[in-house]
C-alpha cells in the first residue's frame, strides 16, 4: 500500500481551498494565503484532507499529530485477533452453544477463534469423547468459518473466517 504525501503549508499549489479551521468551523472557499497565515497564527499547519475538482479541502491542524493518529488507526485495523474459548470434555449443552454462538460472533467480525479442550485427572482415560467435541466444534462452526488447523493429540482446533 503505498501512502499519498498530503500536501501540507507552501506546498500546496491550488489558489482557494474549502477552510476548516482548528475549531472545526467550516470557513467556506478561502485564499490559500489567507487560510496560511491562518494556520500560522494558531501555531498549526495546513493541510489538505481531501482532493476535489474545483479547490480541495484543507484543514488547520498539528501534522506530525495528525500522521501519528494515522499510522495508530492503520495499525489497529492491520491486528487480526485472536479468540480463545477453553472447554472441559463433559461440558453443559447450553454453555457450549453460549460458547459456539460467541465464536460465530468472533468470526463474523474477522476475528480467527481457537478452541482448547483441557482434561483433567481421569478425564485423560476418556480422550475419546474430548476428539468427538472437538469434531462437533468442527461441525457446529462449517458455516461460519473454515477449519485452520485440527490438533487431536493436544486437542486444539483454530478456526478462521471463510
Amino acid at each position: 500500500m503505498i501512502a499519498k504525501k498530503q500536501l501540507i503549508n507552501h506546498h500546496i499549489k491550488s489558489p482557494q481551498v474549502l477552510l476548516i479551521d482548528h475549531e472545526n468551523n467550516n470557513r467556506g472557499l478561502t485564499d490559500t494565503r489567507e487560510a496560511l497565515q491562518l494556520a500560522e497564527s494558531v501555531g498549526l499547519d495546513l493541510v489538505v484532507v481531501s482532493e476535489s475538482k474545483d479547490a480541495p479541502v484543507a484543514k488547520i491542524l498539528d501534522y506530525g499529530k495528525h500522521q501519528y493518529q494515522q499510522k495508530k488507526r492503520q495499525r489497529q485495523s492491520a491486528k487480526p485477533t485472536m479468540k480463545e474459548v477453553k472447554l472441559r470434555p463433559n461440558v453443559g449443552e447450553s454453555d457450549y452453544s453460549l460458547r459456539i454462538d460467541r465464536a460465530v460472533e468472533w468470526l463474523g467480525k474477522g476475528d480467527s477463534v481457537k478452541f482448547q479442550i483441557r482434561l483433567r485427572g481421569r478425564e485423560h482415560q476418556h480422550r475419546d469423547r474430548a476428539a468427538e467435541l472437538l469434531d462437533r466444534i468442527v461441525n457446529d462452526l462449517g458455516e461460519a468459518g473454515k477449519v485452520q488447523s485440527l490438533d487431536k493429540r493436544a486437542l486444539i482446533v483454530q478456526v478462521t473466517p471463510g
